[in-house]
C-alpha cells in the first residue's frame, strides 16, 4: 500500500502543474470576461487601484484553490478506483 502512496507523488506533482496552467488560464478568461484589462494587476501596479489589485488577488486565489482542489480529489479518487488504495 505504501508504494501506491509513493507512486503516485510523481504523477500528483504532474497534475499539480497541469491545474496550475489550467486554473492561470481560467483566471485571464475571467478578468477579461468581468470587463478588466487583458492583465490583472500586480501587487506593485503604480497606476491600478487597491481594490483592483486586491479584487484580481482574492479572485486568482479562489480560481487556483477550487482547481487544484478538483485535480487532487479526482487524482485521489482515480487512483483509489485503480488500486483499491487511498493515496493519502
Amino acid at each position: 500500500m505504501n508504494a501506491v502512496k509513493i507512486a503516485y507523488k510523481p504523477v500528483g506533482m504532474l497534475l499539480g502543474a497541469g491545474g496550475g496552467a489550467l486554473a492561470g488560464a481560467a483566471f485571464k478568461r475571467v478578468w477579461k470576461a468581468t470587463g478588466h484589462d487583458e492583465d490583472a494587476p500586480d501587487a506593485t501596479d503604480q497606476d491600478r487601484r487597491w481594490r483592483e489589485v486586491l479584487l484580481a488577488a482574492a479572485l486568482q486565489g479562489a480560481i487556483f484553490a477550487a482547481v487544484k482542489a478538483a485535480v487532487d480529489r479526482g487524482g485521489a479518487t482515480t487512483v483509489h478506483r485503480l488500486t483499491g488504495t487511498w493515496p493519502s
